[in-house]
């Protein structure tokens, strides 16, 4: 049984006990340089800053800056920086009161600039905010404290960019939307890492992250093989929710030597493919290699459309950091690379069984709302950092002026699902990579998390192609039941049946019964039932059932499991 938090609601109580109105908003401000500060230093050589100076000299690990902020009531605050980072993209270290409050991430500016970077529950008083070094290389100003305004009401459509979507798809995006805001997702990277969930924490993740690495041709080519298309379509069988990632090997121009092998050429560092002149010259070598690799990949993605598996697609993920070649050259060549691999698997490949999932925080980088259903980052902070990561979907949020579904796409901490609706931290999903070996999530957090009310894992989900049916009643008996004797199994197939979730399958000795439950839960018109005893008649029916209720038993079938000769 999930368990109901009583953190949740004497968090809830306190919150409701000291309400915070946009009209009682008043911003606080606390100097840098009167901080704590251990192995930076104050300084005033860069102007602009307000105060008697700034802090600078992240430079080692274990620097840090503390200061100390008082605030008149218990509540949710919002946390603001203002900062200087003149050497490009950084990246720190949040703790408010000595517990993990996220990354930060300050981005190249030419002066001091202001930065939301968290809300925080703040307790009545003295409070201290710490920021550790991270990458270093920044000034520090100032922090600001406010209390935090209520949120707004989500105005995420159901609609999907591609007006061609098939059913599975917008059923999936409508359960997706409606679970907005009141649930999170559990989910998982690499279908192999559900076993040890099963095993460990007693469920399966709603959701698998698999990956079209070794599909890229160039991988191909130098001997790669996969099956996570096989992989994707039993999970999809068992009712789980499908999502894709691409690490694109780079089409040509991999630098394969030790450090830089062939199977890290999306890495920057291990090609010499140059995205922006393929893009400035249509008719070069380069060009056609980067549709090539596009349509390869629309191959797979056509087997799950033909398996009728709808597909969270993430593809040129984690763009804006640089280390992958498709980010290399900075925005505007990644965001026209995405819109001619939107236009390519849409138009020309007519690919309907994707939601497209953008994966960068930065305005800057956002290809654009005709082309982007889901807006998403992957969060890896320091190691048993549990918050909910407020900083990052806030931005998220902005991004998509709230019209667009916000995910953690990747993480290793799992935010806490206690405090995820204190925050309004409204994560779609969470997809986990790797985090079994007790440092990022330990056993406790992840039984915790799995076992959640605020968690949907496998077993909760219901059937999501057919969730957007509006189904107001039981489904009606299956239809087109058929038997195919085998050596001590028999293989039954049935029609699909409108408006069911699931399905049951009964078997006795007689067609008049008594018939014994031998299956239950499929999420597909199908089922082998081995250990079957050679030349004996079995009887079979099956039923449908949805979240109203289940239906009659189908007509029977008789098959009698035969041995195959010479076998």
């Amino acid at each position: 049984m999930k368990r109901t938090s009583v953190l949740l609601f004497i968090i809830s109580l306190l919150l409701a006990i000291v309400p915070m109105s946009a009209s009682a908003k008043s911003s606080r401000i606390f100097e840098a340089e009167s901080g704590t500060l251990t192995g930076t230093a104050a300084a005033k050589d860069t102007p602009g800053y307000s105060g008697t100076g700034y802090v600078t000299s992240f430079d080692n690990d274990g620097d840090s800056l503390a200061v100390d902020v008082s605030v008149p009531s218990a509540g949710l605050y919002q946390i603001t920086i203002r900062y200087h980072s003149p050497y490009g993209h950084k990246q720190a270290y949040l703790f408010v009161n000595g517990t993990a409050a996220g990354s930060v991430d300050f981005e190249q500016t030419t002066g001091f600039t202001e930065m939301a970077v968290t809300k925080a529950l703040l307790n009545k008083g003295t409070n201290t905010i710490r920021l550790d070094k991270g990458w270093g290389m920044y000034e520090i100003d100032y922090f600001a404290i406010e209390p935090a305004a209520a949120p707004a009401v989500h105005q995420v459509s159901k609609a999907l960019v591609n007006p061609g979507a098939s059913s599975a798809v917008k059923s999936l995006m409508s359960y997706l939307v409606d679970s907005y805001g009141s649930k999170i997702l559990s989910g998982q990277q690499d279908y192999s890492n559900v076993a040890w969930i099963q095993s460990n924490l007693g469920k399966k993740p709603a959701m698998v992250g698999f990956d079209l690495m070794d599909y890229s041709p160039s991988r191909v080519e130098l001997g790669a093989a996969t099956t996570e298309i096989e992989k994707a379509i039993d999970w999809d069988r068992q009712g789980g929710i499908v999502s894709f990632v691409w690490h694109w090997n780079a089409p040509k121009d991999l630098i394969n030597q030790p450090g830089k092998e062939w199977w890290r050429g999306f890495y920057t560092d291990s090609t010499t493919f140059d995205i922006q002149y393929a893009l400035d010259h249509p008719d070069s070598e380069d060009y056609a290699l980067l549709l090539r690799d596009i349509d390869a990949i629309a191959i797979q993605l056509k087997r799950l459309q033909d398996a009728n598996v709808p597909v969270l697609f993430r593809p040129l993920h984690e763009a804006e950091g640089g280390w992958f070649w498709w980010g290399a050259k900075g925005a505007e060549p990644c965001k026209e690379l995405y819109r001619i691999l939107y236009d390519r698997l849409t138009n020309y490949h007519h690919l309907n069984n994707l939601i497209w999932v953008w994966n960068s925080i930065s305005p800057d980088w956002y290809p654009g709302d005709d082309v982007v259903d889901i807006v998403s980052y992957d969060s890896y902070p320091l190691a048993g950092d549990y918050s909910p990561q407020m900083g990052k979907y806030d931005q998220l949020v902005s991004l998509g002026r709230d019209r667009k579904l916000v995910a953690m796409t990747e993480n290793g901490a799992i935010p806490d699902p206690d405090l995820l609706p204190v925050y309004h931290a409204d994560w779609s999903w969470f997809t986990t990579w790797g985090a079994f070996d007790g440092n990022a999530n330990s056993l406790d957090h992840l039984k915790k998390v799995y076992n959640h009310d605020y968690v949907v894992t496998l077993d909760e989900l219901p059937n999501i192609k057919t969730y957007d049916l509006g189904v107001k009643t039981a489904p009606a008996a299956p239809t087109g039941l058929k038997a195919v004797a085998g050596n001590g199994q028999v293989t039954l197939k049935w029609s699909e049946t409108s408006g069911a979730e699931s399905y049951t399958v009964k078997r006795a000795a007689k067609s008049a019964g008594p018939y014994t439950t031998i299956a239950w839960n499929l999420r597909t018109p199908g089922f082998t039932d081995k250990g079957l005893e050679n030349g004996k008649h079995y009887y079979y029916v099956v039923t449908a059932e949805n979240r109203l209720g289940a239906s009659p038993d189908s007509a029977p079938v008789k098959v009698k499991p035969t041995k195959v000769r010479g076998r």
